[in-house]
C-alpha cells in the first residue's frame, strides 16, 4: 500500500509523507479512514518507528492527518484545500527560485508545458 524507496536518497519520512498526500489526492485515501499504527507501518515497510512517527508528525502538523488519543491517526476531511493551498505555496516558491536562477517566463512556461504533457502520458498508460 505504502511504497518506499529504500535506495532512493529521499528521505523515507519523506517519501512517507509524500504517499500519503498522493493517495488522498487520488482518493485512495479517503476522509476519516484509519492509518495502520505507526508500529504497524514501521514493520510493514521495514524502517525504524521513529522514521514513521517523524512523517506522521509532518503530516498532521500540516492538516492532512489528526490523532485521536488511544485510537489512532486518521485522513482529514480537509485534505483537498489543504493540499491545494501547500501545492500553490511550493509551486510559488519553485517559481521564485526559477526567477532566481535566470529562468524566464517563457522558460518556465516550456517546463509547466513538459510536466504536463509527462503527467497526461503518464495518465494514458494508466487508463491502458
Amino acid at each position: 500500500m505504502f511504497d518506499i524507496d529504500l535506495q532512493s536518497r529521499i528521505p523515507i519520512y519523506e517519501q512517507l509523507y509524500k504517499k500519503v498526500i498522493e493517495m488522498t489526492v487520488k482518493k485512495q485515501l479517503t476522509p476519516s479512514e484509519k492509518l495502520p499504527s505507526v508500529r504497524e507501518l514501521a514493520k510493514e515497510l521495514g524502517v525504524n518507528p521513529n522514521t514513521v512517527s517523524k512523517a506522521f508528525q509532518m503530516l498532521e502538523r500540516d492538516g492532512i492527518i489528526y490523532s485521536v488519543p488511544g485510537r489512532g491517526s486518521f485522513i482529514s476531511d480537509k485534505n483537498d484545500s489543504i493540499i491545494a493551498k501547500n501545492a500553490a505555496e511550493g509551486f510559488r516558491t519553485a517559481v521564485r527560485e526559477a526567477l532566481n536562477g535566470g529562468l524566464d517566463r517563457e522558460g518556465m512556461i516550456s517546463v509547466i508545458d513538459s510536466v504536463i504533457s509527462e503527467k497526461g502520458a503518464l495518465s494514458d498508460d494508466k487508463a491502458k
